[in-house]
């Protein structure tokens, strides 16, 4: 027997043990948030139990709280997880976004003090990037950051700052020189947000949530000690943290947790929705032409996941993503937003719902869905930032 099915029958073995029967199936899923007690005891004991084991995080080092896993092994944990129907124990920007960039971009110091309460589920983070005059040119941002010996000051506003509202802290790109060219004068920084100096608004959507913010910074305070990379070179930071960002939308990242676009709330199959709304004819979709579009979604999306698999299955030897990362974004988004109309028009009027008796659960929160599905081909980058990038970056194609 090899090593990596030792490894597979010991991990089966451990999770049947150990998973509560409360972690498995459709559930809450924590993001470590101090300000959201978790309310369901088998959430809160499988977030502890996979900490314990560094398991949040598995392809982390053990020195910050990880497993220590191969990427080998770690997909085979998210392949049994799969096989139990466990939920992930953790997900937030931390785990998906800021760790990874951390990894590779903090000091020892910075890894030891964030990571590791990353991996242990005791804080979650929000993303400030955009801003009202700066979303697809976000080096115009103009958010400022003054030097002030042992910190920054910090004055100006971000916007669509997702989970703002319950987020411990905050990953930052602030202007700290305004007399260069302006991708040369950023800085990236962290900074906690319950400090008087950080003001949050929640922006209600037309589907009814408001996962989305505005954030505005009055004298807030960021700790030099928290500064990440060097001074004025925030931009190649960030980047690389936008690359983390659109793997894990894109389907590449290992990691079996990959959040559902920001305010989708369903996760129903085409297929099955096809059938229970429309009718068997002859054991086909009775209707020809949605029938058309069901294969054609299916198809679509079996061959964007064998696709997201090699291509991740390659990148591992490289250890970072690249801007190939903006073509699965591209693609993702807009397979996400497709399946979200498809479901809507497969169940005809009773999709269109918005409260009542007369409406399902379902049908209700595919009506929500799909309003909020709008967003996935704007945050994150809008596909038309996806496509520059691809033209430039990947396909070399001139300005």
């Amino acid at each position: 027997m090899s090593d990596l099915e030792s490894f597979r029958e010991e991990t089966r073995a451990w999770l049947a043990e150990h998973c509560p029967p409360g972690a498995r199936g459709p559930g809450d899923i924590p993001s470590g948030s101090t300000k959201e007690e978790i309310q369901d005891p088998d959430t809160r004991l499988w977030l502890e139990r996979m900490a314990e084991r560094g398991w949040t995080v598995p392809t982390w080092p053990e020195a910050y709280g990880g497993g220590g896993l191969s990427e080998d092994q770690a997909q085979v944990l998210y392949q049994e997880m799969a096989a139990i129907d466990a939920r992930p124990p953790l997900i937030n920007m931390g785990t998906r976004m800021l760790g990874p960039t951390l990894l590779e971009y903090g000091t020892q110091a910075q890894k030891k003090r964030h990571l590791t309460r990353i991996a242990l589920g005791l804080a979650s983070w929000c993303q400030g990037y955009s801003e009202p005059g700066a979303g697809s040119d976000l080096a115009s941002l103009r958010a400022r950051a003054e030097d002030k010996g042992d910190h920054f000051l910090i004055n100006g506003q971000k916007i669509w700052t997702s989970g703002a509202q319950t987020a411990d802290w905050m990953f930052c790109l602030v202007r700290t020189d305004f007399d260069v060219p302006k991708h040369r004068g950023i800085s990236f920084v962290l900074l906690p947000m319950d400090q008087p100096g950080v003001t949050v608004r929640p922006i209600a959507l037309i589907s009814g949530s408001s996962p989305f913010c505005e954030t505005f910074f009055d004298d807030a305070i960021a700790s030099k000690e928290d500064l990440i990379g060097p001074l004025n070179d925030g931009w190649t930071v960030g980047k690389r943290l936008l690359q983390h960002e659109r793997s894990g939308q894109g389907g590449l990242s290992v990691s079996s947790a990959r959040p559902r676009p920001v305010g989708v709330t369903v996760d129903l199959d085409v297929a099955e929705v096809a059938r229970r709304y429309l009718g068997l004819d002859d054991g086909r979709i009775a209707e020809p032409g949605l029938r058309d579009e069901v294969l054609r979604w299916k198809m679509d999306d079996a061959a964007f996941k064998l696709t997201q698999r090699r291509v991740g299955e390659e990148s591992r030897i490289r250890d970072t993503p690249g801007e190939a990362t903006s073509i699965f974004k591209l693609f993702g988004s807009t397979l996400a937003q497709d399946r979200q109309d498809l479901l809507m028009r497969l169940m005809g009027t009773q999709g269109l719902g918005w409260q009542g008796n007369a409406f399902t659960d379902d049908e209700l929160g595919v009506a929500r869905s799909w309003l909020a599905s709008r967003a996935v081909t704007i945050y994150g980058g809008t596909n038309e930032v996806q496509a520059n990038i691809i033209a430039k970056r990947v396909l070399g194609l001139p300005d």
